[in-house]
């Protein structure tokens, strides 16, 4: 370990004791080539260290120098020379570097056949060569601390900020998602209470791994941070140590200044799943008992929702609210007044009804998410009433359709047929798209009113057969 004289007469660039040696107007003191170098190509010449202005070039430090040729000639009479290390086989000393197994080799070991037709190089050359190969690979990962130091506690900071973000937002899920389970539980008979605490504690589990997932992501950024501060102090004192001592530990320290820091975004899936504790809560629970619960054929996935879209509590209704909300920017989160459904259909049947009532501007269809080359292609199929006009549109054209006054719109999907089918149930009137790519699709609402679109629940029918309870939405 250097004393703390040798760091305080050591350069802050290179990290080895001052060579001509000159100060800025700042006080900080540096090589007079590594300043140079610092500065080369760069518009505006600042301070290595504090990043302040420097406007006047740098001056020469006679003091500086005679102190750092001082301590140099001080330590040399003092310090013991180190003993030359031996062959662990042989018992010779090692005077030899293996450029083909990159280790220290004695006489004997030489003329082996583990080393047969291998290139051997003095040790003091190899060390100088590969020590000038360890400041190179050193200098572009401290030029990047340097700047991270500067830099990274605002991006930690915000990254910090974010992820507590979520993690609030996720105990807000947590809690609300439990005050509507508890809501329904209410309703229901004392002999449930085993069924509810099984999904309080599903719930319970979910919210203690994301929130905690949460807490390692914002320990593992720390991490990284001390891990490449670490990094660089090894190698710099490593830099300082004997020729063959150095050459023992090189393959170490190179590989280590390899490793960068990792930042970890939330990825897909980060939050409160809430669809999966909340969408056909009752009737999961209690199918029997009709009249207290309801099906929805499609539940809202608030993850989805645009900062500005407002769900009901139990996720099948939408309107748009005047002011963004402050929610998680998710991967799955939309940009505008949009949302989706919590599923996506890739087989069989399905449809859905959706009551826009009074609303004046609105979006009633599906969406379909096409993975490409490079990009991920949006295509959109919907029922849009804008400015009092009705259109169908589609990723290849959009026809103004002629119809009553819409109060509810029926979605209907057919993988069989590969027909989308949009149909004003009061009168029967249908508009039909065939030859979608069945990818899979997705239910998609988008309003900016504030008058809701509401997915509205599904009759159940119960007959009891003799050999099982069969239903049917």
């Amino acid at each position: 370990m250097a004393s703390r004289l040798e760091q305080d007469l050591s350069c802050p660039i290179c990290c080895e004791l001052f060579r001509d040696p000159v100060v800025l107007s700042c006080s900080h003191s540096f090589c007079k080539v590594c300043l140079e170098n610092w500065w080369k190509d760069k518009p505006l010449k600042t301070c290595p260290v504090c990043k302040s202005k420097i406007s006047m070039d740098p001056s020469l430090s006679l003091t500086l120098k005679n102190l750092v040729e001082t301590f140099t000639e001080e330590r040399r009479q003092t310090s013991p020379s180190p003993a030359q290390p031996e062959c662990s086989l042989h018992s010779e000393k090692l005077r030899l570097f293996c450029e083909d197994h990159q280790d220290l080799v004695c006489l004997v070991c030489r003329d082996s056949r583990t080393h047969k037709d291998h290139s051997f190089t003095p040790i003091e050359e190899a060390a100088q060569e590969l020590r000038e190969q360890l400041r190179r690979d050193l200098t572009p990962v401290q030029e990047n601390f340097l700047t991270l130091s500067d830099v990274s506690p605002q991006v930690l900071a915000r990254s910090r900020a974010q992820l507590e973000s979520s993690e609030a937002h996720i105990t807000a899920q947590a809690r609300r998602a439990q005050t509507q389970i508890r809501a329904q539980f209410e309703k229901l008979h004392q002999f449930l209470r085993e069924e509810e605490e099984s999904r309080m504690k599903a719930l319970r589990e979910e919210e203690e791994q994301k929130t905690q997932r949460m807490k390692d992501m914002m320990a593992a950024v720390s991490r990284d941070m001390e891990a490449v501060s670490q990094s660089v102090s090894e190698t710099e004192e490593l830099l300082r140590a004997a020729d063959a001592s150095f050459l023992l530990q090189y393959k170490t320290a190179a590989k280590r200044l390899q490793q960068r820091p990792l930042v970890e975004d939330m990825g897909p899936g980060a939050l409160i799943d809430q669809a999966k504790h909340l969408g056909n809560l009752g009737f999961n629970i209690w199918r029997n008992m009709k009249s207290l619960v309801q099906f929805y054929p499609v539940i809202l996935d608030p993850n989805t929702a645009g900062p500005r879209m407002i769900l009901s509590e139990d996720l099948s209704s939408v309107r748009g609210g005047r002011e963004e909300q402050e929610v998680p920017q998710n991967p799955e989160r939309r940009e505008y007044n949009e949302v989706l459904g919590s599923e996506r259909f890739v087989s069989g049947t399905h449809s859905w009804d959706v009551e826009v009532g009074e609303n004046q501007r609105w979006y009633v269809g599906v969406t379909e998410f096409v993975q490409g080359r490079d990009v991920t292609e949006e295509r959109e199929w919907y029922i849009e009433f804008y400015d009092g006009d009705y259109s169908a549109c589609s990723p290849s054209d959009d026809k103004p359709l002629s119809v009553e006054k819409l109060q509810r719109v029926r979605v209907k999907l057919d993988f069989g047929s590969k027909t989308l089918t949009f149909t004003d149930p009061d009168t029967n009137t249908d508009h039909t798209v065939t030859g979608f790519i069945s990818e899979g699709l997705t239910p998609y609402l988008h309003t900016s009113q504030d008058v809701p679109l509401k997915i509205l629940p599904r009759n159940i029918t119960v007959t009891v057969e003799p050999t099982a309870l069969c239903f049917s939405p």
